[in-house]
């Protein structure tokens, strides 16, 4: 489990700020009460906290967002996901950044690709993850009523969420084709 507040905002806010209605919320991984508190200023309907075997155990399309904090990812895993999550669900994971292991981020997103029409990695402070929607962008659909209105955030900003979409030129054209943006 990381235990950074950069880590915790950023895997919260971003996708959560992403969808435009999200209720019902599930979180698969380690997670401390830090990463709790962040989820909390949200109001949501529904979070749920577990492991992978939560997924194995929903058998109905009610999951808005999904977020995976140090999930190995395989293609059973992101059948679950497909079985749970809704149409227009978003998901974030957490990833090996391009400059620590660009193989793992490339297979990690031509998986998440395979199952979403948009796939895009994400950056921040030491750390990457993934963004996968098959309806909104995180860039082009993120709901300024609500990341602009979040108080007591070390990290994060609606400034922040926009910047850790762009990558370096070098990196951009190596994803380039992998990606889906």
């Amino acid at each position: 489990m990381k235990n950074n507040q950069a880590f915790n905002e950023m895997m919260v806010h971003t996708p959560i700020c992403t969808h435009k209605e999200p209720e019902n919320v599930l979180i698969i991984g380690s997670i401390n009460d830090d990463f709790k508190k962040e989820v909390e200023k949200h109001n949501l309907k529904n979070v749920e906290y577990g492991d992978t075997s939560v997924l194995t155990s929903k058998n109905e399309k009610n999951i808005d967002v999904m977020i995976f904090t140090d999930i190995e990812f395989d293609e059973m895993l992101l059948a679950n996901i497909d079985r749970v999550l809704k149409d227009d669900g978003v998901i974030a994971l957490s990833t090996k950044s391009f400059s620590k292991n660009d193989d793992k981020l490339k297979t990690d997103l031509q998986l998440v690709g395979n199952s979403f029409w948009i796939a895009m990695p994400y950056k921040f402070g030491h750390e990457t993850a993934i963004l996968a929607s098959k309806k909104y962008h995180p860039t082009a659909d993120i709901i300024l009523q609500r990341s602009d209105l979040l108080v007591d955030l070390d990290y994060y900003s609606t400034e922040i969420h926009h910047a850790s979409f762009v990558f370096p030129a070098a990196q951009y054209r190596a994803l380039t084709g992998i990606a889906k943006r």
